[in-house]
C-alpha cells in the first residue's frame, strides 16, 4: 500500500536529492507527495537494440584484423614461433634416432635379461602357454590395470561430455525412438538378417578369444574388440529401443566397476604374496588346460568386459549422445 507524506520531508529524503541531481533540475510538486513503490528498471526495444549495436561494433573493433595492430603482431609471432617449435622437435626427433642401437645388435634393449626371463622361465611361472599374455597379465599387470582404468575414465568422461540434457529433451525435441531414425533405418531388412546371422557367432567367438587367450593368441583385449564390435553390429541393425533392453550406460557402469574390482583385488593378493615372498595359494594349473596359468583368465574375462563395453559406449554416445 502507498503512503502520503509533507512536501517539505520529501524534500529532505535522499531520493528526492538524488533526483534532483539525476535530472538537473527542480522538482514543482505541492501538497502531499505519495511515494509508490518502485518499478524495476525495464529495458526497452530501442534500447535494448542500441546496445547490442554497440556490442557488435565493438567486437568489430576487436577482431578488425587490417586496424588492430596487436592482432596482426600477434599472428606474425605466432607464425614465427610455430616455425621455430617444429624444427626444434624434428632436430630432437633426429637426434633421438642417431642414438638407437642398430637392427640386430646384441646390445639392444630388447636383448636384454628381461626378455630372456620371459622366454625361458615365463611358462613355469605364470602358467600361460601364450608368453604375450602372461606377460601383460603377469609380469606387467600392473600396468594392463592402469590401461583399463583408462579406458574407464575415459568413457565416462564421454558420457559427461556428450550426455543430453533430460529437461530439453522432455521440452521440444523429439523421443529417443523417433530420433533414431535420423541415424541409422531400424527396418533395413538385409541388414537385420545379415545382424540375426552373424552377431552370435561374433559374441561367441569374442568369448572364445578372451577365454583362451592364456592359451593361443588372444586375450581380453582382442576378444573384448570383437564383441564390441558384435553389439555395434547389432546396434545399426536394431537401434537404441532393443539394444537397451539389455545393454545401458547403467550397465556398462555396473560391469566395468565389477570387473575393474575384480581386477584391483586379484593382483592386490599377487602383488601382496610377491613382495613379501608369501606362496600363494592359487594354484597355476596344468600349462594347455582351460582352467589353469592361476589370475590370468580371470583378469582376461575383466579386461575383455571393460573392452567390450568402451567400444560399444563409445559409438553410441558420439552416435547421437546420452541414452
Amino acid at each position: 500500500m502507498s503512503r502520503k507524506i509533507p512536501q517539505e520531508q520529501y524534500e529532505k529524503t535522499r531520493s528526492y536529492r538524488l533526483k534532483q541531481w539525476l535530472d538537473g533540475s527542480k522538482d514543482l510538486y505541492l501538497g502531499e507527495v505519495e511515494m509508490k513503490p518502485q518499478k524495476p528498471y525495464e529495458e526497452t526495444h530501442k534500447q535494448r537494440k542500441k546496445r547490442e549495436k554497440e556490442k557488435a561494433r565493438a567486437v568489430e573493433r576487436v577482431y578488425d584484423t587490417e586496424r588492430n595492430a596487436e592482432i596482426r603482431i600477434f599472428r606474425k609471432i605466432y607464425r614465427v614461433f610455430s616455425i621455430l617449435f617444429c624444427v626444434f622437435l624434428v632436430l630432437m626427433l633426429l637426434i633421438a634416432v642417431s642414438y638407437l642401437p642398430t637392427i640386430g645388435s646384441a646390445d639392444k634393449p630388447a636383448n636384454n635379461e628381461v626378455s630372456a626371463r620371459y622366454i625361458e622361465s615365463g611358462l613355469q611361472e605364470t602358467g600361460a602357454v601364450n608368453i604375450v599374455t602372461g606377460m601383460i597379465l603377469d609380469y606387467r599387470a600392473f600396468d594392463t590395470l592402469g590401461e583399463s582404468h583408462v579406458l574407464f575414465v575415459a568413457t565416462c568422461t564421454v558420457l559427461i561430455l556428450l550426455r543430453r540434457d533430460e529437461k530439453k529433451r522432455k521440452d521440444g525435441e523429439p523421443a529417443e525412438e523417433e530420433q533414431d531414425f535420423l541415424y541409422e533405418p531400424k527396418d533395413d531388412v538385409i541388414l537385420q538378417t545379415v545382424a540375426k546371422i552373424l552377431v552370435p557367432p561374433i559374441v561367441i567367438f569374442g568369448i572364445y578369444v578372451i577365454l583362451c587367450g592364456h592359451l593361443g593368441p588372444g586375450g581380453g583385449f582382442s576378444g573384448g574388440a570383437i564383441i564390441g564390435a558384435g553389439l555395434i553390429l547389432y546396434l545399426n541393425a536394431f537401434g537404441f529401443e532393443k539394444t537397451e533392453r539389455f545393454f545401458r550406460a547403467s550397465t556398462y557402469k555396473k560391469l566395468s566397476f565389477t570387473a575393474l574390482a575384480c581386477y584391483t583385488f586379484s593382483k592386490c593378493y599377487s602383488f601382496y604374496t610377491g613382495a613379501n615372498h608369501i606362496e600363494s595359494v592359487i594354484p597355476l594349473g596344468t600349462p594347455g588346460a582351460i582352467l589353469s596359468s592361476g589370475l590370468i583368465l580371470v583378469l582376461n574375462i575383466c579386461v575383455g568386459v571393460v573392452v567390450a563395453g568402451t567400444m560399444y559406449t563409445f559409438y553410441a554416445m558420439f552416435r547421437k549422445g546420452g541414452y
